[in-house]
């Protein structure tokens, strides 16, 4: 990921730095049930809030938290998040490994997002690694209602067609450029009302204004599925200054 804002992030090194530097990934893993999948728009809000969540938690924020030197070592290089799924047993042994589990608000069948702490590009946990990538093709039921009000909105690129894992980890982009950007009092309001937030997709027209209006802008490094330098979402957290 790569990101266009005013804002501050916690780089401490410059591009091509954190190109040399060893590469780490936020591993994500949806709960893709066959009988009952989550619905698309909730799994990618669901994503979005887990990343909050992690970076939020005192294991990773905290001097000396045991999750804090992978976060920093993370966050130094190019910032990477991977969505795999997993149903039945696997979820269940996915659940059992260090992280944080987020439930999505749909009133049928919510999605489940477990987030991990970071780990090193080639050194995934082996009940982590064996977890496919492919085969998140959500729906979403009905079109999601417009946003609430109040609530900051990460605006999904209309162009693009991403499957569901890579909206969502899109989805969790967008939202860590939206915390960075914000003032510590700011974070803590947002944290203790639970992350509240919504994904959606503009038109056309509204996405080149919102394109142009200075906010955050995820670029994609162009690992997977898209070309590089793609942008794939624009975070709207205006509501939350």
């Amino acid at each position: 990921m790569t990101s266009t804002s005013p804002g501050t992030s916690p780089f401490r090194h410059e591009a091509a730095d954190r190109d040399a530097a060893p590469q780490f990934v936020l591993p994500l893993v949806v709960r893709i049930e066959r009988a009952a999948p989550p619905a698309r728009t909730d799994a990618l809000e669901t994503a979005a809030r887990a990343v909050l969540t992690l970076l939020s938690d005192e294991r990773a924020t905290a001097e000396g938290g045991e999750w804090a030197e992978a976060v920093r070592n993370w966050q130094d290089a190019r910032i990477r998040k991977v969505v795999r799924r997993a149903r039945g047993a696997e979820w269940r042994k996915a659940t059992e490994l260090p992280g944080i589990t987020v439930t999505g608000t749909a009133k049928e069948t919510a999605a489940e997002v477990r987030v991990f702490p970071p780990v090193p590009l080639d050194g995934w946990p082996k009940e982590l690694a064996k977890l496919q990538v492919s085969g998140t093709d959500l729906d979403d039921p009905e079109p999601p209602p417009a946003p609430a009000a109040g609530v900051p909105v990460l605006w999904l690129s209309p162009d693009l067609d991403m499957s569901a894992g890579k909206a969502m980890a899109q989805a969790g982009h967008g939202a860590q450029l939206a915390w960075w950007e914000l003032s510590d009092a700011d974070r803590a309001t947002w944290r203790d009302a639970g992350f509240p937030l919504a994904v959606r997709t503009p038109s056309p027209e509204r996405w080149a204004e919102l394109t142009a209006s200075g906010l955050p802008i995820v670029r994609d490094a162009g690992f997977t599925e898209i070309a590089p330098g793609s942008c794939t979402v624009v975070a709207d957290h205006s509501k939350l200054k």
